[in-house]
C-alpha cells in the first residue's frame, strides 16, 4: 500500500518552480523525488518563516507571546506584581499602560486608573488637602472651598451618596492620623499628604425583562423588583471611562440608586442604554410578547414606604395612568391596574459582591455540545424537558419566571453506549427563576448525569429519591441558586428556614456544586457531595447545614414530601461524605466524614442543644481539615493550620471569628467579610487570601498588589491608602 503524497504547499511550488526546466522534466520522469526534497525544505522554510513573523511580533506589547511580555516591561523598568491571580489583572495591559501612567505620574487621575486596572474595581482618587478647612488668601480666593455649607444643597448634604464619601466636597479640620493606618483602626483622611482612593467592590449586575412581582395576590396595581417578593435596592449602571485624565463621577460607579438623585436626573437613568426601564407586555396573534416601553413622562419617583398602621398600604399612591418607582425599597406602584392579559416588566440593575449563585451576569462558560431546545418568555417548560429523557440541553433565554417545572427526567443508554446527560441551562447574563411549589424532583436512572446551570429555584428543594437499584447518579449544579428558606418574606427574612434546599436520599449519588447559594442539605450516607466556592446558608449558625435524613419522631421511613417539610435539626442522621473548598457554610455539621480546605464553618450550639457539637464527623480518623475555620468544640478529624489555633490564649480565640458585611440573603454585600476581619481569617487560606466563598475574590492580593504600585506612582512626601465605598 502507497503513502498518499501530501498535499505541496505554496512555498514548495515556488521553490520547485526556480529549479531549471530540465530537472523537473527528469524528475517527473524518474518519479518526483526531486520534488519531495523541495516539499521538505518547503515545511522547514515555513518553520522558520513563522518563527521570524512571531519574533517581530514579539517586538510589540500588544502582540507579543505571554511570556516575553515581563522582558518586555524589564527593558522600560516595569516592575511585577508579587502573588497576583491571574484572574485579577492583566500584566500584557499593565506593561502597556506604564508610559501612559509615567507621563502623568503623582496626578490623581493617573492613581485613580492605576487603581483601576490592578483591582479590577471601579475607583475614586481624592487628594484630601482640597478638602481641609483653610484659611484663604484674599488674593488667590477659592470659591469651591466653602467652610459652611450651603444648607440648600440636598446633593452635597447626601450620606448615601456624597457626605464624608468618595465624592464629598464638603471641608473638613484636619486629622492628624496616619492613612495608612491598618484595620480595625480607622484610618485618617483630611491630612495634607494624602491621598485616598475609594474602591467599590459591588458590581452592579443587570437583568433585562425581569417580571415584576406582585404585592399580593391579585394585586394589579402594587409591585417590587426583585423576583422573590423581597424589598432590593436598585443600583445605577457605571458609564465606561474613556480617557485617562478623567475623574471618577458618581455616574462612573456602581452607586445605589437615591431617590432624590433618580428623580432629578430620570433623563439619565431611565431609559434602554439606562440604569431603569420599565414595559408592558401583550401577547399577539402568534402568542408571543411584544412590550412596550413606560416613557419617562408618567415616570415618578418617590417614597413608597408602608403606612403606620395601614395594613400593607403604600404611601403617595399615584394618579391614574402615572408609574411610581421607589429605587431604595424597589418597589413599583401603577396609578391604572395592569390588566390581566398584560405582563410589567423591568430592566434594571442589583447589586452583588461576591460573585455567586444565579446572578444575571455573563458567566462565560461553553455549553456541553447536545441536542438542545430553547425557551423564552415563560413558555411550558416540562413537555420539552420530557423530550429531552435521553440526553440534551434545555436552554432558558430570557430571565423571566417559570412555575411548571417540578421534575427532571433522564433514561439509562444501552449497554456500551456513553452515559446520558440531561442539562437545563440558562443563559449567559440570565436568571430565570424557576418556582417549585412542592419539589423539583430529578427522576434519574442508573448512569445518568443532571446539570443544573444558571438557575435561581424558588418554593420547593431540588429532591433526588431513594432508587433502590445500586446505580450510580451524577447531579451537578453550577452558579444556582437554592433560595435558602425556600422563600423569602416582603423584608427578605427567610419563610421556613429549618426546610432543606437540597435532599439527596439516594446512597449511591454523587454531587457537584460550584459557585452555588443554598440552604441546608440533607443527604444520606454513602452520598458524596462536594462544594467549591459555594454558600450553604442555614440562616442562623445555630442551625443546622448539613446532616443525614431527619429522623422521624415514630421511627419509620418518611417520605420526600414529609422530608421537606422535617425541621432539619439534631436528631438527624449523620449526612454522608463532605468536601469543603472555598465554602463559607452558616450553620451546624453533622456527617460521617468531613474535609474542608480554604473554608469557613461558622457554627454554635445554642443553650440546650442536645447536639455533640456544632461541627461533628462521625468517622474522625478520616477527613482532612485544612486553612480554615472550625469552631473550637468542633469533632472532626485532624487539622492543619486551622482557626482558632488551639495554641492560641483562651481569651484571644474568640476574638479569631470571621465578620460578615451581611448576612441576610438578598443584600448586595451577602456572604461579604467586612474589612475588620482578622487577618488570620482575611489571608488565611493556603495562598494568603479569604477564606470562604470570597476567595474566589483575592481580595487580600488585590490589596497589596495596589499599595505596591501606589508606593511607585505616588509624588515624594505623599502618602496613599484605599478605602471602601461598598
Amino acid at each position: 500500500m502507497t503513502t498518499p503524497r501530501p498535499k505541496p504547499s505554496a512555498a514548495a511550488d515556488r521553490l520547485y518552480a526556480l529549479l531549471p526546466a530540465v530537472y523537473r522534466l527528469r524528475d517527473a520522469e524518474r518519479g518526483g523525488a526531486l520534488r519531495e526534497l523541495v516539499d521538505v525544505i518547503a515545511t522547514q522554510i515555513d518553520v522558520l518563516e513563522e518563527d521570524l513573523e512571531q519574533l517581530y511580533d514579539d517586538q510589540f506589547i500588544e502582540t507579543c507571546a505571554p511570556w516575553v511580555a515581563p522582558y518586555i516591561g524589564d527593558l522600560i523598568g516595569y516592575r511585577m506584581l508579587h502573588g497576583v491571580a491571574d484572574k485579577v489583572r492583566s500584566p500584557r495591559a499593565e506593561v502597556a499602560h506604564t508610559i501612559a501612567y509615567r507621563r502623568r505620574k503623582g496626578t490623581a487621575a493617573a492613581l485613580e486608573q492605576l487603581a483601576r486596572d490592578v483591582t479590577g474595581w471601579p475607583a475614586r482618587a481624592v487628594e484630601f488637602f482640597e478638602r481641609l478647612v483653610t484659611t484663604q488668601y484674599m488674593n488667590h480666593t477659592r470659591p469651591h472651598a466653602r467652610v459652611t455649607p450651603s444648607m440648600r444643597d440636598r446633593e452635597a448634604l447626601s450620606w448615601g451618596t456624597r457626605m464624608n464619601g468618595a465624592f464629598d466636597d464638603l471641608l473638613h479640620t484636619a486629622d492628624v492620623r496616619a492613612i495608612g493606618t491598618p484595620a480595625p483602626r480607622r484610618p485618617g483622611r483630611y491630612g495634607i499628604p494624602n491621598v485616598g482612593i475609594f474602591l467599590w467592590r459591588t458590581e452592579a449586575v443587570r437583568l433585562d425583562r425581569a417580571p415584576l412581582t406582585p404585592h399580593a395576590e391579585g394585586d394589579r396595581r402594587r409591585y417590587r423588583f426583585d423576583t422573590l417578593g423581597s424589598d432590593s435596592r436598585l443600583f445605577g449602571r457605571p458609564r465606561t471611562e474613556e480617557e485617562i485624565t478623567h475623574l471618577a463621577e458618581p455616574e462612573d460607579v456602581p452607586l445605589p440608586l437615591d431617590r432624590r438623585r433618580l428623580s432629578d436626573r430620570l433623563d439619565a437613568y431611565y431609559g434602554s442604554e439606562g440604569s431603569l426601564l420599565l414595559s408592558r407586555g401583550v401577547r399577539d396573534t402568534a402568542g408571543a410578547w411584544r412590550f412596550t416601553p413606560v416613557p419617562p413622562s408618567e415616570i415618578t419617583v418617590c417614597d413608597l414606604s408602608d403606612l403606620p398602621g395601614g395594613a400593607g398600604t403604600w404611601a403617595h399612591e399615584p394618579a391614574a395612568g402615572k408609574v411610581a418607582i421607589d429605587p431604595v425599597l424597589g418597589r413599583v406602584f401603577f396609578g391604572t391596574a395592569v390588566p390581566e392579559t398584560t405582563k410589567p416588566v423591568a430592566t434594571h440593575h442589583y447589586g452583588l459582591a461576591v460573585p455567586v449563585g444565579a446572578r444575571g451576569s455573563a458567566r462565560g462558560e461553553e455549553v456541553t455540545p447536545l441536542p438542545h431546545r430553547r425557551v423564552a418568555d415563560g413558555e411550558a417548560q416540562q413537555a420539552v424537558l420530557d423530550g429531552l429523557a435521553d440526553g440534551g440541553t434545555l436552554r432558558i433565554a430570557d430571565s423571566d419566571r417559570y412555575d411548571d417545572l417540578h421534575t427532571v427526567r433522564t433514561t439509562t443508554a444501552g449497554t456500551g453506549l456513553p452515559d446520558t446527560t440531561v442539562w437545563v441551562r440558562a443563559d449567559d447574563a440570565t436568571r430565570p427563576t424557576l418556582v417549585a411549589p412542592d419539589c423539583l424532583r430529578l427522576a434519574m436512572g442508573p448512569r445518568t448525569e443532571v446539570v443544573l446551570d444558571g438557575l435561581l429555584v424558588a418554593g420547593g428543594p431540588v429532591v433526588l429519591e431513594e432508587q433502590g437499584d445500586g446505580g450510580n447518579r451524577t447531579i451537578e449544579l453550577r452558579d444556582c441558586t437554592l433560595v435558602p428558606g425556600q422563600s423569602r418574606t416582603a423584608d427578605g427574612r427567610p419563610v421556613h428556614p429549618e426546610r432543606a434546599s437540597l435532599l439527596v436520599l439516594d446512597p449511591f449519588a454523587t454531587v457537584r456544586l460550584t459557585r452555588c447559594v443554598l440552604g441546608p442539605i440533607v443527604a444520606v450516607e454513602g452520598a458524596d457531595i462536594t462544594l467549591t466556592d459555594c454558600v450553604v446558608d442555614a440562616s442562623a449558625p445555630t442551625a443546622v447545614a448539613y446532616c443525614g435524613r431527619p429522623a422521624p419522631a415514630d421511627g419509620s421511613m418518611r417520605t420526600v414530601p414529609d422530608a421537606a417539610a422535617q425541621a432539619v435539626g439534631a436528631g438527624s442522621e449523620p449526612g454522608g461524605g463532605l468536601h469543603l473548598h472555598e465554602c463559607t457554610v452558616i450553620g451546624g455539621i453533622h456527617a460521617s466524614e468531613l474535609h474542608a480546605s480554604n473554608s469557613l464553618l461558622v457554627a454554635e450550639l445554642a443553650p440546650g442543644d442536645a447536639r455533640e457539637a456544632a461541627v461533628w464527623a462521625r468517622r474522625r480518623q478520616k477527613g482532612c481539615l485544612r486553612f480554615s475555620y472550625v469552631p473550637e468544640d468542633s469533632r472532626t478529624g485532624r487539622r492543619y493550620r486551622c482557626r482558632p489555633d488551639p495554641a492560641d490564649p483562651p481569651g484571644t480565640r474568640r476574638a479569631t471569628r470571621p465578620r460578615f458585611t451581611s448576612l441576610r440573603f438578598g443584600d448586595p454585600a451577602y456572604a461579604q467579610l467586612g474589612t475588620t476581619t482578622p487577618d488570620t481569617i482575611r489571608r488565611g487560606a493556603d495562598d494568603e487570601s479569604e477564606m470562604g466563598a470570597t476567595h474566589l475574590l483575592f481580595t487580600p492580593r488585590r490589596e497589596s498588589d495596589l499599595l505596591l504600585r501606589l508606593d511607585e506612582y505616588l509624588r515624594f512626601g505623599l502618602e496613599a491608602g484605599f478605602f471602601y465605598a461598598t
